[in-house]
């Protein structure tokens, strides 16, 4: 099926938010880092901008639309601006440190992990005020809670199976059972439910601009499944500023293609949840539980631990073959067949 025109003028000015932004300050992000800066408040900020693409495209096509939660839409574009400039900030005045505690960190990188938190709090109170109706109506209502737990459960067994098999394939099995029999993990894993609500912001960022927004986009366009790769090449490319700048300066071609392995496998599963549930916060969930996991799986709770990343071409391989099997596979599930399109659109 064909875009309409409405659906065309979102969609371009989603991009200019999502990839322009993602891409201009890019540039910065390429100073600092050249100039051996601190870099780590772009990162935060980029997973909003996929989400206030959406808000931007919306509030300027909708018309008076009543049921749109415009007060949640205008909160959350604010943040993201916030945050826009105290990653610029970072780099343009990056001399600027205060004391946490009795230790120095960068102003602008502490000054980015408050105003998620902050916005985050702010985030839940205007998305309850917003309502039940404006939430069901813009895609921010959770529902089928029990497949949606059912689908959280499945994606972390599947998630610490596969970091168990590469544990053995590298034959460190014993360091993946020495890394997660200690205190600090479970201590760790007992406080990420908790912390979820303090920082989901950004991560609510990308999933709503990506699965709720983009996807049934492009599924509309090229197919159940086409939509969805389709997508995770998409989602793979606008992570190039922070693959060759932040998760890996030193071999960010490698980075960039296990990104695309991690964003097509993962984006398949991802779909697959959120097709199953019609629940956007499913995909939010998955994906902090995603990224939050790699301290407890690596044992390294730095703040550092996706930074400066040393990626090999050898280590592609098993990790295509892998994510390919234990994400990919769900490709395959009738969820994704046309004649479930069909009658997903009666």
């Amino acid at each position: 099926m064909e875009w309409d025109k409405t659906e065309k003028k979102q969609l371009l000015l989603y991009c200019i938010i999502a990839f322009g932004v993602t891409y201009v300050l890019g540039i910065f992000m390429w100073y600092g880092q050249k100039k051996g800066l601190d870099v780590s408040a772009f990162p935060n900020a980029q997973m909003m901008y996929p989400a206030a693409g959406v808000m931007f495209a919306y509030l300027l096509t909708a018309g008076r639309d009543k049921k749109m939660p415009r007060a949640f839409y205008v909160g959350y574009l604010i943040l993201t601006v916030l945050m826009i400039v105290c990653a610029v900030l970072s780099i343009v005045m990056p001399d600027e440190i205060m004391m946490v505690g009795m230790t120095m960190v960068p102003l602008w990188t502490y000054v980015v992990q408050i105003a998620m938190m902050a916005g985050s709090i702010l985030y839940w109170i205007l998305l309850l005020a917003s309502g039940k109706e404006r939430r069901r109506a813009y895609g921010l209502f959770g529902s089928q809670w029990k497949t949606s737990i059912l689908m959280i459960l499945l994606f972390v067994a599947l998630y610490f199976f596969r970091t168990f098999l590469s544990y053995i394939g590298e034959g460190e099995a014993r360091t993946f059972f020495k890394i997660m029999a200690q205190p600090d993990s479970w201590i760790y894993l007992a406080v990420m439910p908790v912390n979820f609500f303090l920082v989901m912001a950004p991560f609510f960022g990308e999933e709503y601009g990506w699965r709720y927004y983009l996807q049934p986009l492009l599924q509309k366009r090229f197919g159940l499944r086409g939509g969805v790769l389709i997508l995770g090449i998409v989602w793979g490319l606008w992570h190039l500023p922070v693959d060759f700048f932040y998760y890996s300066p030193g071999s960010g071609l490698q980075a960039a293609v296990s990104q695309q392995i991690t964003c097509i496998t993962l984006g398949i599963f991802f779909a697959y949840a959120y097709m199953k549930t019609n629940n956007i916060w499913v995909p939010v969930i998955l994906h902090y539980i995603n990224n939050n996991l790699i301290p407890v799986i690596t044992g390294n709770y730095t703040a550092s631990v996706l930074e400066n990343q040393e990626i090999t071409w050898a280590a592609l391989i098993p990790a295509l073959l892998v994510n390919g099997i234990l994400f990919g596979g769900f490709l395959l599930s009738g969820v994704f067949s046309e004649k479930n399109r069909e009658k997903r659109t009666d």
